[in-house]
């Protein structure tokens, strides 16, 4: 337990004022219940079997005048207590899911790649939310738990060194040790149970986000059963793992309800048999009552934390993961670009698998090169490494001679305009949206860029014009609207480097036309890279690529490759 409280007392350290003085507040109201309450039950009580009258009553007036007080100051201190612990301990959840998802901004692709996105998303929200429940918890528990302790082995104490029959009574403490060993068998079981819970949880929230981003494809094909099996299976795994946490969560209070009930049993029997007094028997049971509870919910204490660091060992994954792409120490910003990209000897593996080999091109400033190849030869790898989304394992890519890591990635990106197949947007404006390309764009360039890409005139057809929100990856808008939105933040981040993940491939022909209409307009006086579904769509290319295998088997104009290049020619002739 103690390892398990280390590793969250660093997660809230930057707030360790408040827990200091919360610590005090929990101690005062702990110290008042484990002594105060014990010693002034005990008065009340010696003074209701005393044979002295008016002893009886000033006691009894005396003590029910210091009650209201006691439980005043308890109340007050365990509320202040707690409240300052859990301000402590929502800010640093709210810290560390700032953390886990600024982390998740500077991973690299390959992370993506190899998780899901429902995982992540379970993390950051499930997983700290698991962490949240923990941290009330201890708000709730740990803060008083120690100093009732202290203080009701202090009343303890006090009683044995001022009676000897109350000395006998303290052999029910010997069943104390034997608490422990259920608390750490039990809590080792739960850590492990709470990780495989968290895990599953993750899994079903894939399943949904899987689910509800193919929500059209699930319906053309008749899905919807399938998925609800799916789903189902899902949840049942879950709830399995869920009644697992359940049972040895449960499991602990009645082993350590069980325990302290025979020693309390052992205290009254000795009590009895040494003839001590009604009102000191009473309190010293009492005392022994809260020692014992107090103990019971430190148990629980352990199991929370036990559950909370299973959690938190999933947040923390992601906050270890190593950056693979970083900025080099010594990198200066590109002064002028021209555009120029050349790659030398290039090799690129993904988890030792081979995707480039040996790849040299010379792309000229402000010429346009289209890649073309089967799928899985290496295009988009080629692609993606020009904005260093990910680092050649040998070789370098260099832009007017610098090589790229040599250069910030904010600067570096901020050279190159991308307009993917099937563009991303976000549920907002579409003038934020188009904002995107350059942050700091006034109203009025935003809406160049957009007459520019044959956009505005749709976009001020809609109800609220600019200020129209286009839902999720711009689901209330068609696919050749949503090209001219990316095609406008290209034209507004105006970058002498411009890739094209063959942006026309999924339109109807009118769309086509228009969107066709704005690229030829935005890549003029660009170095331009085309990854080419279509041969249709590279007849603007003074230079093609054609990729195999992960190598750069043939170059040259169209023409050059019809007749020269037999691969070229029959992926040519495949479509043509």
């Amino acid at each position: 337990m103690l390892q398990n409280l280390l590793i969250f007392y660093d997660l809230v350290r930057p707030y360790q004022g408040k827990i200091w003085l919360s610590a005090i507040f929990g101690s005062i109201g702990g110290a008042l219940t484990g002594a105060g309450l014990t010693n002034g039950v005990e008065k009340l009580f010696t003074s209701i079997f005393s044979d002295d009258r008016a002893l009886m009553v000033n006691e009894i007036i005396l003590v029910a005048s210091i009650f209201p007080v006691l439980f005043l100051i308890i109340g007050g201190s365990n509320f202040f207590g707690a409240y300052l612990l859990h301000s402590a301990g929502l800010s640093a959840i709210r810290d560390l899911r700032i953390r886990v998802f600024d982390r998740l901004q500077l991973l690299s692709f390959s992370y993506f790649q190899k998780n899901t996105t429902g995982d992540l998303i379970a993390r950051i929200t499930g997983d700290t939310q698991m962490l949240q429940i923990t941290l009330n918890y201890v708000a709730r528990k740990f803060i008083t738990q120690p100093a009732t302790i202290i203080g009701a082995a202090y009343f303890l104490t006090l009683k044995a060194v001022q009676d000897e029959g109350v000395l006998e009574i303290y052999l029910c403490l010997a069943a104390l040790p034997i608490v422990i060993f259920p608390i750490r068998h039990i809590t080792l079981k739960l850590s492990r149970k709470a990780v495989k819970q968290q895990e599953e949880f993750g899994g079903l929230t894939q399943n949904i986000a899987q689910n509800l981003s193919a929500a059209r494809e699930v319906r053309a094909f008749n899905l919807e059963e399938r998925e609800s099996t799916r789903f189902r299976d899902r949840a049942a795994q879950l709830f399995k793992a869920q009644m697992k946490v359940v049972k040895y969560g449960f499991s602990l209070p009645p082993v350590i309800e069980t325990i302290s009930s025979v020693g309390l049993s052992i205290a009254f029997v000795i009590g009895y048999f040494q003839g001590v007094a009604g009102g000191v028997f009473t309190g010293v049971f009492l005392g022994l009552y809260f020692l014992y509870t107090a103990i019971k919910n430190l148990g629980m204490f352990a199991a929370e934390l036990s559950k909370g660091a299973a959690a938190l060992s999933r947040v923390e994954e992601i906050l270890n993961e190593p950056i693979d792409v970083v900025d080099n120490s010594g990198a200066a910003p590109l002064k002028s670009v021209n555009g120029e990209i050349r790659f030398d000897q290039v090799d690129f593996s993904y988890d030792s698998n081979p995707v480039l080999r040996s790849v040299n091109a010379r792309i000229p400033a402000g010429s346009t090169c289209a890649l073309v190849g089967p799928s899985g030869s290496g295009k988009s790898t080629f692609v993606n490494l020009v904005p260093r989304f990910f680092d050649v394992a040998n070789g370098s890519i260099s832009i007017d001679g610098r090589d790229l890591r040599t250069v910030p990635l904010s600067e570096l990106r901020q050279q190159i305009a991308l307009v993917s197949q099937e563009p991303v947007l976000f549920d907002d404006t579409v003038m934020e949206n188009i904002r995107l390309g350059r942050q700091d764009a006034s109203d009025e360039e935003v809406i160049a860029a957009a007459e520019d890409a044959f956009a505005d005139e749709f976009i001020r057809s809609m109800d609220k014009g600019y200020n129209e929100i286009v839902g999720e990856r711009g689901a209330r808008l068609s696919g050749g609207q949503r090209q001219r939105i990316a095609i406008a933040r290209a034209f507004l981040r105006a970058a002498p480097i411009l890739i094209l993940d063959e942006a026309t491939s999924a339109l109807d022909t009118e769309s086509e036309e228009k969107v066709q209409q704005a690229l030829r307009k935005l890549i003029v006086g660009k170095t331009v890279l085309i990854i080419a579904h279509r041969f249709s769509t590279i007849d603007s290319a003074q230079q093609i690529l054609v990729f195999e295998n992960g190598q750069i088997v043939d170059s040259g104009s169209h023409d050059d490759l019809i007749v020269n290049s037999p691969i070229y020619r029959r992926l040519y002739n495949r479509q043509v």
